[in-house]
């Protein structure tokens, strides 16, 4: 939907802007409208315009020019379509899925209902998984964090022993550390993102609930279209979790600088274009 304004349907408050819409009754409604329609329509699925506008389903196809009801489901990019997307006559604007394989809505009900039963298991599965996950991977960079701390200070305790020639090279490793750890370990935002999961997850999953309750033929298109919504959901949150998986499963790599003895014996022939001292990962 186009993010205009939108008047109310109503001819006597045609100039009024409308604050809701109505998925049955396919209508904007004014302040006035809707006080009316809440009463009689209870049951009736209403849109906030200033909310929810980007999820208004109007069973409308929203290709330009197209004025006809998405009734087809295409199988090659899981899109509701209408007779116009599948024309087989070549004219400009139509035809965009001539070429797919297309059926009718009402042939992948069933398909659409068992694939969101499976999707709600699945969310039900990795809420209850995620946020073990997350407390794992905290704890893991705490500790990652910990010996990087230690390496720096030890890093620190050797180059004060040559700090009148090797001072540039010190601040040179320090950097190094924290280079080799960001690249080693990934970024820690991956912390930040994997945070927004458990809260994303139950909201797929409470909207997934709430389908499966309302699933009836009347409201058909607008259910499968959420099932569409719901799985285009999951790469996001697969590509997030294997993330976290990979650095869990980093945590038992051990980092070690040279040690003290090692450099000890370097410390009477050290020059500036020496450059034996290393990180070792």
């Amino acid at each position: 939907m186009e993010n205009k304004k939108k008047k109310c349907s109503s001819k006597k408050h045609s100039k009024i802007d409308a604050v809701n819409y109505c998925q049955e009754c396919k209508l904007f409604l004014c302040n006035k409208c809707l006080s009316f329609h809440s009463e009689i329509l209870e049951n009736h699925t209403l849109y906030n315009l200033d909310k929810d506008i980007n999820d208004i389903f109007t069973d409308i196809c929203k290709y330009e020019n197209h004025f006809d009801k998405l009734d087809f489901h295409c199988k090659n990019h899981n899109q509701l379509c209408c007779l116009a997307c599948i024309c087989k006559i070549i004219t400009e604007g139509y035809n965009q899925h001539k070429d797919c394989e297309v059926c009718k809505i009402k042939d992948i009900e069933n398909e659409k209902k068992n694939k969101l039963k499976e999707n709600i298991k699945y969310l039900e599965d990795l809420s209850q998984k995620l946020q073990k996950s997350i407390d794992e991977l905290k704890i893991i960079f705490e500790k990652i964090n910990e010996n990087k701390e230690l390496l720096k200070v030890n890093v620190q305790k050797i180059f004060t022993k040559i700090r009148n020639c090797l001072y540039d090279r010190e601040e040179e490793i320090l950097l190094e550390i924290d280079n080799q750890f960001d690249k080693a370990y990934f970024n820690e935002e991956i912390i930040k993102e994997s945070e927004k999961l458990p809260t994303n997850v139950k909201i797929l999953l409470e909207k997934g609930k709430t389908i499966d309750k309302e699933w009836n033929n009347n409201k058909l298109n607008y259910l499968i279209n959420e099932c569409i919504n719901i799985e285009n959901n999951f790469k996001e949150i697969n590509d997030i979790n294997e993330k976290i998986k990979k650095c869990i499963l980093s945590q038992k790599i051990e980092i070690k600088f040279c040690p003290e003895e090692e450099i000890n014996k370097f410390l009477e022939i050290i020059k500036w274009e020496y450059n034996k001292c290393k990180l070792y990962i």
